[in-house]
């Protein structure tokens, strides 16, 4: 007799009869509305469905901070027979989960990695320029944007506009960096935030609104398990290697510095664990 395959066997079935369920049409959750001096939070999402998968902290400063969340939509996918699709999809995935949305280019932008980059400067460098004005233009508080080795070309391509476009902006621009993980884990994280099972729902019911994604592959089923695989690995990456794990069912990643005087800086705590007993805008006090 094995104790465990109880336990295995529910995921297992849960996972299964969990296909069964609507993909969006869900009704909005309720937020406070915004203070007109509300901190802002911009999240520049490589794809449609990025701004719920990685948005745990973004949602908790939505929820508990009365923060302005607004989803920067940097491409709509490659396929541009579904990109007006995908659009449509993301706005509902945005107003169910309370964040606000703006989109980088008709279609969004294309070719946004690496290699663009290093090859076709004059296609890269209206496409850095273009998040510049917008940065300029909404001076946000914070602003959430992938890793480098986030594995994805258009997520790595993501990180390397952001941060060309920052470059550009001059001594005085200075916003919060949160670096977010998906398709590449990061090997230095320095912040894990809990998320409760009502949480982690709201970002598995704004995921199925991208319901032609996730038709193809579960991305919003999946999401519990990933979350809960990030409190295993924040333990050590953010708790310290062999210390005791905190109490969380699930978390998410981040690597959270502050862009100040022209580049990035480590801040004075150096990240840690955000509990759900502690208010997300803390984090952002310096």
């Amino acid at each position: 007799m094995n104790p465990y395959a109880p336990l295995v066997h529910a995921y297992a079935n849960a996972f299964r009869d969990s296909r069964a369920l609507p993909l969006g049409g869900i009704p909005p959750i309720e937020h406070p509305s915004l203070a007109a001096t509300a901190p802002k939070g911009l999240i520049f999402s490589p794809h449609p469905d990025d701004e719920c998968i990685i948005g745990l902290l973004p949602l908790r400063l939505r929820i508990e901070s009365g923060w302005n969340i607004v989803n920067v939509a940097v491409t709509q996918g490659s396929n541009r027979g579904r990109q007006a699709e995908r659009l449509a999809e993301l706005q509902q995935a945005c107003d169910y989960i309370g964040f606000g949305l703006i989109q980088t280019a008709l279609g969004g932008l294309e070719k946004v990695t690496a290699h663009c980059r290093n090859s076709s400067p004059s296609a890269w460098i209206p496409m850095v320029e273009r998040i510049a004005t917008l940065l300029d233009t909404e001076k946000p508080d914070a602003l959430f944007v992938p890793h480098l080795n986030d594995w994805n070309g258009t997520h790595i391509g993501t990180h390397l506009m952001v941060m060309d476009a920052l470059a550009t902006l001059g001594p005085a621009f200075r916003t919060h960096l949160v670096e977010t993980e998906y398709w590449g884990q990061m090997t230095q994280p320095n912040l894990m935030v809990e998320a409760s099972a009502d949480l982690v729902a709201q970002q598995v019911a704004g995921t199925s609104f991208h319901a032609g994604e996730v038709s193809r592959n579960p991305f919003h089923l999946l999401l519990p398990a990933w979350m809960q695989d990030a409190v295993r690995r924040g333990s050590e990456l953010v708790g310290g290697q062999g210390g005791a794990a905190p109490n969380y069912s699930f978390a998410t990643l981040y690597r959270h510095r502050i862009w100040k005087d022209g580049h990035v800086q480590d801040l004075p705590s150096n990240g840690g664990t955000l509990p759900l007993t502690k208010l997300a805008g803390s984090l952002f006090a310096t």
